[in-house]
């Protein structure tokens, strides 16, 4: 009778209806959300940096000068958050292949980490040459930038154009190198485990 029960229990809408909820949590599939999550972050940048200058009244106190250099500048954004969305985009099934394993979110937080770091360090490379390049050709006479917030950085085009890939190499570096602190303590859990199992048989 009390196996009875528990079979209609199981099969049961009631007691079932959140089961597909229950095995994507108790799975690594809920991982993944990460790397859709920062793909779309990706794509959202530009807006949110084009609504952001849109704001500080860029455009209306601004010379051509320095407006077509913003604009040029934006597409480099453009053109690195579209790398940035297909890096994240294509990581995301990097981790399947820990959905079975006995320790999963320690393996996972380790490629999130090395993803973010590549993520990273791709964005400075990429902004830090474009925008350089771009400030450095079109701007001679950028006192006027120290108005809008952040944009004193572009009085540094040169400099930009060599610390940016420098900062990502070296950013790309440091996470991956704590990507793979994390995935040795899971890789000697994962053995630990299995060597205890091989002992039991």
């Amino acid at each position: 009778m009390a196996d009875f029960d528990k079979n209609r229990a199981t099969i049961n809408p009631f007691f079932s209806w959140a089961k597909p909820y229950f095995d994507f949590i108790g799975k690594g599939k809920i991982y993944s959300l990460v790397y859709i999550i920062m793909a779309f972050v990706n794509l959202l940048c530009p807006m949110a940096v084009i609504f952001a200058v849109i704001e500080l009244g860029f455009f209306q106190n601004t010379g051509t000068r320095v407006v077509v250099a913003f604009m040029l500048s934006w597409f480099v954004i453009v053109f690195a958050s579209w790398i940035g969305f297909q890096l994240w985009w294509n990581r995301k099934n990097a981790i399947k292949r820990f959905e079975n394993a006995d320790f999963i979110a320690t393996p996972v937080i380790s490629e999130i980490f090395q993803t973010t770091g590549e993520w990273l360090g791709t964005l400075c490379g990429i902004i830090g040459v474009g925008v350089g390049i771009i400030v450095t050709v079109v701007l001679w006479d950028t006192s006027e930038l120290g108005l809008y917030g952040f944009l004193p950085l572009f009085n540094f085009g040169p400099a930009m154009i060599i610390g940016g890939p420098v900062i990502g190499f070296f950013l790309l570096i440091f996470f991956r190198f704590i990507a793979e602190q994390i995935r040795i303590i899971s890789a000697i859990a994962n053995n630990t485990r299995e060597i205890a199992r091989n002992l039991r048989k």
